[in-house]
């Protein structure tokens, strides 16, 4: 069946269709990672977006039920150079062609994503529709009339409903190796030490995971959960997620991170950084088309260190925004935006990038340790 890719300012591509049939709208933006398209799928901070793949053949390795970063998939549509229907993964449990119409996701395939994200990456994200049912200029018009990203709460829509304790498989997956003595197919988990309450703006699953392999016992709560609420609980430091949208339509959880600065010890990952950014009393601007993919460079300033990154995100902090106790500590490499803060007088630090990454890099993954670091020296 064919489909097709229609932009707001007119652009079109016409493919092959896979998964559901039907018309979704959202921004079209591109990811430039070359594995992880599961995680990319089931991904909340995709909430409300159509998302295309750089990386030319996707499907390879199949659906495996163990790397879902969240119950279901939340990409408005999904569009790749080519779909692999024979995956070759002893995991895998299903095709990915399968996994979407089970689930209802558009997906379109046979289309040149090279042009693609070269318009984007000159005229910027914008609104799309990926439709099976209209014609060209019908979809062109399904996206002048969709809603901008600006502006958007996607948030409510993707947090939990009830709070819960994470008590979910965490122990990391590896390889047995009878050289170093490792059985496999799972590395054992250390104690819990500490216990904290992690707000779910759209908390993926193996920030869970590492944050239980890191030590901590997770409480989870509603994006909602006030400051008060949280403060009951009496956790040793406080964790804030990733999450989709736009941060500045979020003031009703500006308010209550600062009521919950120099309370307890805070970490903050991607749109926790950019919340936190607001509760200091700065503010967050719109990136012309994102940073999304495995390969961000990230400098450290403090250190002169430079890491490779996974990132996943349309926004970033105004660094002249921010007050003289908040200092950036960490700048993405490519464009000079901020990476990372940390306030010079409470036990507060974020990042914009992700230090739990799946399936990677993991050159990040000892802010976990710096966390629990923050919080052993508070205690």
């Amino acid at each position: 069946m064919k489909a097709i890719l229609a932009l707001e300012d007119g652009r079109t591509f016409e493919g092959e269709a896979f998964g559901a049939t039907g018309t979704t709208t959202g921004e079209i933006c591109f990811n430039t990672s070359m594995t992880g398209y599961q995680e990319v799928v089931t991904d909340p901070s995709y909430r409300g977006q159509i998302v295309a793949m750089t990386y030319p053949q996707i499907g390879n390795y199949g659906i495996t039920t163990e790397d879902n970063e969240s119950a279901q998939p939340h990409v408005r549509g999904f569009v790749i150079g080519e779909l692999c229907n024979v995956p070759s993964n002893w995991r895998s449990t299903q095709n990915l062609d399968t996994y979407f119409k089970e689930h209802g996701i558009l997906g379109i395939e046979d289309i040149d994503t090279r042009s693609l994200t070269k318009h984007l990456r000159s005229l910027g994200a914008m609104r799309a529709c990926l439709t099976t049912e209209l014609d060209a200029a019908a979809a062109i018009e399904a996206a002048k009339n969709s809603p901008s990203m600006e502006g958007s709460d996607f948030v409510k829509e993707v947090s939990t409903e009830k709070d819960y304790a994470w008590d979910q498989e965490s122990r990391n997956w590896i390889i047995p190796n009878a050289s170093t003595g490792e059985p496999g197919p799972y590395q054992e988990l250390p104690p819990a030490r500490h216990r904290i309450v992690a707000y779910d703006f759209g908390i993926k699953y193996n920030i869970l995971r590492r944050l239980r392999q890191a030590g901590f016992e997770v409480d989870v709560v509603n994006s909602r959960a006030t400051a008060e609420e949280v403060l009951a609980k009496n956790p040793d430091g406080i964790f804030l997620s990733n999450g989709p949208g736009d941060p500045a339509a979020l003031d009703y959880i500006h308010e209550e991170l600062k009521k919950l600065i120099g309370k307890k010890p805070i970490f903050g990952i991607c749109l926790g950084n950019q919340l936190l950014a607001h509760a200091f009393g700065g503010t967050t601007f719109k990136l012309k088309f994102g940073h999304r993919g495995g390969n961000q460079p990230v400098k450290d300033l403090r250190t002169g260190k430079v890491t490779i990154t996974s990132q996943n995100h349309g926004f970033a902090v105004d660094p002249d925004s921010l007050p003289d106790n908040v200092e950036v500590t960490h700048i993405n490499l490519n464009d000079g935006t901020v990476e990372g803060m940390r306030h010079k007088e409470h036990p507060v630090f974020s990042v914009q990038y992700h230090p739990e990454a799946a399936p990677g890099p993991n050159d990040a993954t000892y802010f976990f340790e710096e966390f629990a670091a923050m919080i052993d020296a508070t205690k």
